[in-house]
């Protein structure tokens, strides 16, 4: 791929090349035999991407990092409980708290799922400081945010 110029006019014609083709191969890793019939949506894949990197949390917990209402994570939580994708059990210390985890048998299938896109993202992101990776994630959430800007919604 060529970076030929530094200007911004040469970045974004990079960009809006590149951007459609990463959509697109991120969109065909392969769905696990396993997952196929759960109809899982972009919304469902955050969700499971927090629970599977970062462990149990709460729905208010969830909510924050998801940047939702904690009755939409309620939502989704419910829903992929009927399922069996998702347990919720008490916090052993507070018993008052519940937690939100994937299930162990559901867990396999979904974390080489998501894993083959956190693996790319890792060997794209590790030789970087952390400065730059800062930037990079800051122009990501910049971007989607301009994006919304025009949207009549």
């Amino acid at each position: 791929m060529s970076t030929a110029g530094t200007g911004v006019d040469d970045a974004i014609r990079t960009l809006l090349l590149l951007m459609p083709r990463m959509v697109g191969r991120a969109k065909r890793l392969p769905v696990p035999r396993e997952l196929h019939s759960l109809a899982l949506a972009p919304r469902h894949l955050s969700l499971l991407a927090y629970l599977l990197f970062d462990g149990e949390a709460s729905v208010n917990e969830l909510a924050e990092r998801l940047e939702v209402a904690p009755t939409t994570v309620s939502l989704m939580v419910g829903e992929l409980s009927r399922k069996g994708v998702l347990e919720r059990r008490e916090d052993p210390a507070d018993r008052r708290r519940k937690l939100v985890g994937i299930t162990a048998e559901r867990r396999p299938p979904i974390d080489a799922w998501l894993g083959q896109s956190a693996q790319a993202w890792r060997r794209a992101l590790e030789p970087l400081t952390a400065a730059e990776r800062r930037t990079f994630v800051e122009t990501l959430a910049a971007y989607e945010r301009y994006l919304g800007e025009d949207d009549p919604a």
